[in-house]
């Protein structure tokens, strides 16, 4: 194979040069056991493993690093791990949301840091997947993403459980008195069962197969359950892979173009996505300046059919049921032409190339397009004047009588007073009420946490009630379900039109004609702005004063401004003396 010479490559700077400088890195690789014919003539490969011992679903990385060596050596490279932030969607408070950047950040400067000609990024819970992949972007070199997969699915009395989907469902019933305590244990142990991320349609499986989408995965990657041994094998192939890559200067640059980022919107419809694919796709793209918006993702939404039969839009299968009926590549085979095929990908080959023959072996499971699980796409843009820059619902996991609708809204300024009333039997609320959640957004929450499938109250849970409108500035879990409104931007918490909404007035829902309003006049919007005194500040220092700073609205991916690609020219190589 032909390839770049070697002293073309960034390491060679480091290790190459008859002088004292690189004399100290080769001495210092031979304090660590090294010897020339390790690193001489050989790309090094960077891993970052963003493994901890408190998260689950990275608890197999610890493993699957030792495969990415084997393989990076395989094909003569030389591989060196570093450790990069976990974030653990399960214990990261208040939310990995405000730490996605700061991963960002890190990706990039280890890679730009470092000695390193090329990556492999190992992630795959919520955050870790567009935080790697937005600083090895702005990183610029060779990288290849390798997705955790998805657990396997969970059991219960015979029952089989999608973990967060399974989890609010059996809470509620919990709640109505209908689940033992025992039983609740019950549940807590079977509903995940392996490493690996949450094996239902959420977030990590959306940005897993967005990655894959995108060409950054190598096919059929993002599908593989974190316990399968083709997990193993395909760990070892990203690290021959990449040596490769880095011979071919294949980097993300040559990769991604807005084609790349559309063909990602076209499958996330498909997928029935999380809601939080919205946000990260958005960041991500205007990493590789070819943005996306908001108004791509409706466009999509109103051609796109659903038609991956996976909780939480469908009501049976499971990522586990998604991988044997064909996975990712037999998915896009069915979407066909409705995807840009000529779109390169890390393999050196373009997706229509990689999903040639690939098959569906289960029809319940991915639906042939002319019978779908739902006839439009996952998501919905709605406008109005709670919304001017706009907010999301996912109308295929919603019931179908909320996607019109007029209800009084219920407001509530924080969580726990939210919380307190739900649980409050005597709270003056119906299922035509709108419960509304705000100063939870990206400055509000802050960090703009999983908050927006508020609880249904007690009372109309013990009435039969499992669904209800729910609109908030916040997210959601990709595993959530129901009528939530999301997204509302801009958010209450820097004086948008949510921050104006009192207890009793009417809001108007359309998802057909994509509306949103509060039905107040426009005079009494603008004395209630009059009126309107901002609320403290969340952070006085750290990062988190830096965060409160810079972050962007939800329409525009909540990166930190100074982090965009249009926001000044490449950060040059660092200096050597």
């Amino acid at each position: 194979m032909s390839h770049r010479p070697y002293d073309s490559l960034r390491s060679a700077r480091w290790f190459a040069p008859d002088d004292l400088r690189s004399f100290g890195h080769r001495s210092r690789l031979m304090q660590m056991g090294y010897a020339p014919e390790d690193w001489e003539g050989r790309p090094i490969i960077a891993i970052l493993n963003t493994w901890s011992d408190i998260n689950p679903c990275h608890s197999h990385f610890k493993q699957r690093v030792e495969d990415v060596k084997r393989g990076i050596l395989q094909s003569g490279g030389f591989p060196i791990e570093l450790p990069a932030l976990s974030l653990s969607e399960n214990f990261v408070k208040p939310t990995t949301m405000l730490y996605r950047n700061m991963l960002a950040m890190e990706a990039e400067e280890l890679l730009r840091s470092h000695p390193v000609d090329g990556a492999v990024l190992m992630g795959g819970c919520d955050k870790t997947t567009p935080g790697l992949l937005m600083g090895a972007i702005s990183a610029g070199l060779p990288c290849i993403y390798l997705p955790a997969g998805p657990m396997l699915r969970g059991n219960w009395k015979g029952k089989v459980l999608g973990s967060g989907s399974d989890a609010w469902k059996y809470w509620d019933e919990r709640r109505a008195g209908k689940i033992t305590k025992t039983e609740w244990i019950g549940v807590e142990g079977g509903i995940a069962r392996s490493a690996g991320t949450c094996m239902t349609m959420g977030t990590a499986s959306t940005m897993m197969a967005i990655a894959e989408s995108i060409g950054m995965t190598l096919p059929g990657a993002s599908s593989i359950p974190a316990a399968d041994s083709n997990h193993i094998r395909m760990s070892a192939e990203c690290g021959r892979r990449i040596v490769d890559m880095v011979w071919e200067d294949l980097g993300p640059q040559r990769i991604l173009t807005r084609d790349s980022f559309m063909n990602a919107i076209v499958v996330a419809m498909a997928m029935g996505c999380s809601t939080n694919a919205v946000i990260h796709l958005v960041a991500m793209s205007r990493r590789a300046g070819c943005a996306v918006s908001l108004d791509d993702f409706d466009a999509a939404s109103r051609d796109i059919p659903v038609i991956a039969n996976v909780r939480p839009s469908g009501d049976t299968y499971l990522m586990e049921d998604f991988f044997y009926a064909g996975g990712l590549p037999a998915l896009m085979a069915r979407l066909g032409e409705r995807l840009r095929l000529d779109a390169l990908t890390v393999n050196g080959r373009t997706l229509g190339e990689n999903i040639a023959g690939a098959e569906v072996y289960n029809d319940d499971v991915i639906r042939p397009l002319d019978n779908p699980l739902y006839p439009e796409g996952a998501l919905a843009v709605l406008r109005g004047n709670l919304a001017p820059s706009g907010c999301v619902i996912k109308p295929s996991a919603c019931a179908p009588q909320f996607l019109q609708h007029t209800g009084p809204a219920l407001v509530f300024d924080d969580y726990p007073s939210m919380k307190a009333a739900v649980e409050d039997e005597n709270l003056d609320v119906t299922p035509e009420h709108i419960l509304v959640l705000r100063n939870a957004g990206p400055q509000g929450g802050p960090g703009m946490p999983e908050w927006g499938m508020l609880p249904i109250p007690a009372k109309l849970i013990k009435q039969g009630v499992r669904d209800m409108l729910r609109l908030s500035d916040a997210r959601m879990s990709g595993t959530s379900y129901g009528a939530c409104i999301l997204h509302v931007a801009p958010e209450a918490y820097i004086g948008g039109n949510l921050a104006l909404v009192q207890t009793g007035d009417l809001i108007t829902v359309d998802v057909p004609a994509r509306r949103i309003h509060l039905e107040i006049s426009d005079e009494e919007l603008a004395r209630r702005r009059a009126a309107w005194t901002p609320p403290p500040k969340r952070f006085e220092r750290g990062y988190g004063w830096m965060f409160s700073q810079h972050i962007l609205q939800a329409d525009a991916g909540c990166d930190l401004d100074f982090l965009e690609t249009e926001f000044g020219a490449p950060n040059s190589e660092p200096s050597i003396y």
